[in-house]
């Protein structure tokens, strides 16, 4: 998931600059996206999901260890591996984005807390794009005991990173 959880940090702390909707408001006089989704957060937070993930491949490739867990492979050949951590990053920040359409068509503002959604938006357009883009390797790798893992530890990742977010200044709130 670490090219999952990091383009969104990322995308905080690289951003600014140009929104991707460009300022627009639907018919229902609200913005598209909102000044928090900028065209430079995307590319970066894109970017260090990929580079996390192209280290990640790395070490897989030659067999790392963490406290005696092997790294997960995320596919037979730097293509298909590529095409997935790709697939986790760029679907983070869309996951991000589409929630962030849908806070704007409810009404709240640019940081307005809509708890768990806020947390597992990312994860869910995460693994949306995985499944379309690599679907056995999704199923094989994304069990039931793992997806569970993932939807409980990630709402507190998630509140940790905020606040320290809010506290380094990159986030205006710590939610």
């Amino acid at each position: 998931m670490l090219p999952a959880y990091l383009p969104n940090p990322f995308a905080a702390v690289f951003g600014g600059g140009k929104t991707i909707d460009g300022g627009r408001v639907l018919s229902d006089g609200r913005r598209i996206l909102g000044d928090g989704k900028t065209w430079k957060g995307l590319f970066a937070g894109i970017f260090f999901g990929l580079l996390a993930g192209c280290i990640q491949i790395w070490l897989s490739g030659r067999g790392f260890e963490v406290l005696g867990l092997e790294m997960p492979g995320f596919g037979p050949d730097f293509g298909s591996a590529f095409k997935v951590v790709f697939a986790l990053s760029s679907g983070a920040l869309f996951g991000d984005m589409f929630m962030s359409f849908f806070k704007r068509r409810l009404g709240l503002k640019r940081g307005s807390p809509l708890p768990l959604v806020d947390q597992l938006d990312f994860v869910l357009g995460a693994w949306v794009f995985t499944y379309l883009a690599a679907p056995a390797w999704f199923t094989d790798n994304f069990t039931f005991g793992i997806m569970a893992t993932v939807v409980v530890v990630t709402p507190l990742l998630h509140v940790i990173t905020n606040v320290i977010g809010y506290f380094i200044g990159v986030k205006k709130e710590p939610w």
